[in-house]
């Protein structure tokens, strides 16, 4: 601390302190490895031992108390950590990897809730999009069962559900530092034609005694949401199937979205329903086919991985 002291009144005695703009403050980030590198993310402990088990040449690294681990994936190099469940927690993390890593491409494996009824458990989803479904406004009753939004809030046009009236939220980004509210994050055009190509994934439909009644297949594109609920909710499920078109939803991925697309950096995130989101005629199925679930989305993301040029 006393270095950057005695700089910085150095600094200030010959130029001013304008001509100390290019010194980095104390306590700034530094890069930790300067190999380009694949950031792969999953959410949470489950989603990530299939693709730890895979990792070679590992390499760790903690930073404020969460796990980086760097090494090669499918023969690419990677840096591997959990963005942690929830909103906040993908978006602190997200951008405390490309803070400290050489950050060339993002992709996230992990479960999800179905949401389009065409789907089943064990499918694995690849949205080409990725919106944040509850960034709403919660609206005054006006009358018994009738909500109105404030008149000087202009943006929120999608059909609500109830007094929720879902809105896009606020961005910046290098490329466009003027603030623009943005509902739809989308997964980078090339990755997204890469996942188009793969084939013959065996995806499973058992594991550990339990099994699917049909073979799960792969989705490539629609659109896909996030938010700060775990949801297991029938009506709200086909509100979200009939105001969004999504195909899945989940708690992380859009707020991936949303770094990557601040940060420049392409992404795509591959999702396997662990559950129907409150869609299924019994208890809410994800304890049962997390794991069927979470290994078939790495399994894809690996296929992924493999056929990157």
């Amino acid at each position: 601390m006393m270095r950057w002291r005695s700089l910085l009144a150095a600094c200030a005695l010959a130029a001013g302190l304008a001509g100390c703009a290019g010194l980095p403050p104390p306590g700034s980030a530094v890069r930790l490895d300067e190999t380009p590198r694949i950031a792969v993310i999953s959410a949470f402990q489950p989603e990530i031992v299939l693709l730890s088990s895979k990792l070679q040449d590992a390499r760790k690294y903690s930073v404020n108390g969460n796990e980086f681990t760097t090494g090669t994936l499918a023969g690419k190099p990677v840096v591997l950590f959990l963005s942690g469940i929830s909103m906040t927690n993908a978006t602190m993390n997200t951008q405390l990897a490309l803070d400290r890593f050489k950050v060339s491409h993002i992709v996230f494996s992990g479960i999800a809730g179905g949401v389009n009824p065409q789907l089943h458990v064990g499918d694995v989803t690849v949205p080409a999009q990725w919106g944040q479904y509850l960034e709403v406004l919660m609206a005054r009753e006006t009358a018994p069962g009738r909500y109105t939004a404030p008149p000087f809030i202009k943006d929120a046009t999608l059909p609500a559900f109830g007094m929720m009236h879902p809105r896009p939220v606020e961005v910046r980004s290098a490329a466009n530092p003027q603030i623009t509210r943005k509902f739809w994050f989308e997964a980078d055009p090339k990755m997204l034609d890469l996942a188009r190509s793969i084939r013959n994934v065996d995806l499973a439909n058992c594991s550990a005694g339990k099994c699917l009644p049909r073979k799960p297949q792969l989705v490539i594109g629609g659109n896909g949401v996030s938010g700060q609920a775990f949801m297991d909710n029938k009506t709200f499920r086909e509100y979200t199937f009939k105001t969004f078109q999504a195909n899945v939803l989940d708690m992380e991925t859009a707020a991936v979205g949303m770094v990557a697309y601040s940060n420049g950096v392409p992404y795509i995130a591959f999702r396997s329903l662990s559950d129907l989101a409150g869609g299924g005629d019994g208890e809410n199925e994800m304890g049962t086919f997390m794991g069927i679930a979470a290994d078939n989305s790495a399994k894809v993301l690996l296929a992924f991985l493999s056929a990157w040029k």
